[in-house]
């Protein structure tokens, strides 16, 4: 569904990805992990279109998105929730959401997956007349989520949902993920928290100073000696 074919971006003269490869099969969730800099955001930044690539290519359903306009690659089908969730704090949880489909036209099946959203986050539906800036932390990054399903996405590129977020909210994040997934959404999921980003996903890719150190399913790197030591713990 997704492929890098040896990404490279610089910023400035310093590089910050340096030949990455890797796919997203359809249907799965794929997780990105490492510590802070390795270049994770980066590469989400790079799908979308908000960074031009130094090198490589970039294709989503067999097409080469590099080089497209963010406006454009959203229409294909790829949504992003940033780091920090980036909500629209003085609009309402509804203009938030509504801001999600804001390149679709089709009222009707706006409407409808405003009610799929509702459906599954009802605390926004209860708050839906309230400004964003008044949530939660929790509740924010749930309107960042639904904000992003609006668009319809085929792809959903999450980066860093648990971020400041409390154990137990982290813990219904997660589960939220999976269920997305499991109605047909493909996850890219870029997250600190590896020992969660690996019990939802299922295969990942370690990164180090913008390149990939290792991958493989998420019970092969759950299971490596060196990706438990610097990021699981003991």
């Amino acid at each position: 569904m997704l492929e890098l074919k040896n990404v490279m971006v610089n910023y400035g003269v310093i590089p910050a990805l340096k030949s990455i490869s890797f796919k997203v099969e359809e249907g799965e969730i794929v997780t990105l992990i490492g510590a802070n800099g390795a270049g994770k955001s980066t590469i989400l930044k790079a799908i979308c279109g908000l960074i031009k690539l130094k090198g490589g290519a970039i294709t989503y359903q067999g097409d080469t998105i590099s080089g497209m306009g963010a406006h454009l690659i959203i229409r294909r089908g790829i949504s992003q929730v940033p780091e920090g969730r980036g909500i629209f704090a003085n609009l309402t949880v509804e203009e938030n959401l509504g801001l999600g489909a804001y390149v679709r036209k089709d009222k009707a099946e706006i409407n409808r997956n405003l009610k799929v959203v509702y459906d599954r986050f009802p605390r926004l539906f209860e708050r839906r007349k309230q400004v964003g800036g008044t949530l939660s932390g929790g509740e924010q990054q749930m309107l960042a989520i639904g904000r992003a399903l609006m668009a319809a996405p085929k792809l959903l590129l999450l980066d860093e949902p648990s971020m400041g977020l409390a154990p137990l909210v982290v813990k219904e994040i997660f589960k939220i993920i999976k269920e997305i997934n499991q109605t047909g959404t493909t996850i890219l999921l870029v997250e600190q928290n590896a020992r969660m980003a690996l019990s939802v996903a299922n295969r990942g890719y370690v990164m180090e100073t913008g390149q990939i150190i290792s991958h493989g399913t998420a019970r092969e790197l759950r299971d490596n000696e060196d990706v438990k030591k610097a990021y699981l713990g003991h």
